[in-house]
């Protein structure tokens, strides 16, 4: 008898012909991230998946960098706290269809949040809670990676907010277009990971924010 659980990796014939929705396995997404796993583990590397349906590969990459938090952090609130934020912040996805949007970031908050009040139950921290909310509305993005815009009525170029620890508990916002990360003939021409000598790339901000400190972030836009 199998006891392995059959995953759903099809929601309906019409969304494989029309977008090629295939969901990956957990075993899969397992096996493929052992392959890169020190990176994986490490709690400020940045993923970022560019058709990442409900969140199969980064749900696993978070539940992976929270455990690293949890071994390191969890004897302080604030530390975990801190950690646990960064490991959030570094994750991102885009997917072009907006259920799997939404899906992608109540997975994400709920393994955060599953954790997190295991851990410190009642002395969690609504701030806490909503900035990881907020991040995830700014990571996890409505939109077509292949011609780098968000989906919907007005269609606008793809942004995404890097997240950066300063002095501890503050965090500086710079916002990017995905177009502009992308878009750099030294970094298309030369192979992976070869030396750029004096031609290092340095992107462009469309816009820079205040530092903050991390438990205000849910209310940045107030």
């Amino acid at each position: 008898m199998n006891s392995i659980k059959e995953e759903k990796q099809v929601v309906s014939k019409k969304r494989v012909a029309d977008h090629g929705e295939v969901y990956t396995s957990k075993r899969e997404v397992q096996s493929m991230l052992d392959l890169v796993r020190r990176e994986t583990e490490r709690i400020e590397s940045r993923f970022l998946e560019p058709a990442c349906g409900t969140g199969n590969f980064l749900a696993e990459i978070l539940e992976r960098k929270l455990r690293i938090v949890e071994n390191r952090y969890s004897k302080g609130q604030l530390e975990y706290e801190r950690n646990a934020v960064l490991a959030v912040s570094s994750i991102y996805g885009i997917d072009i269809l907006e259920d799997n949007v939404v899906e992608c970031r109540k997975r994400l908050f709920d393994i955060f949040g599953q954790k997190y009040s295991s851990l410190f139950k009642e002395a969690v921290k609504a701030e806490c809670q909503k900035t990881v909310k907020y991040i995830l509305e700014k990571n996890i993005i409505w939109g077509n990676a292949l011609d780098l815009k968000t989906v919907g009525a007005n269609p606008q170029p793809i942004v995404f907010s890097e997240w950066s620890p300063v002095n501890g508990s503050m965090l500086k916002r710079r916002d990017f277009t995905f177009h502009g990360l992308l878009d750099h003939e030294a970094i298309k021409e030369l192979p992976l990971f070869s030396d750029l000598g004096d031609d290092v790339f340095i992107p462009t901000p469309v816009k820079e924010f205040p530092l903050i400190h991390f438990l205000r972030v849910g209310d940045a836009d107030k």
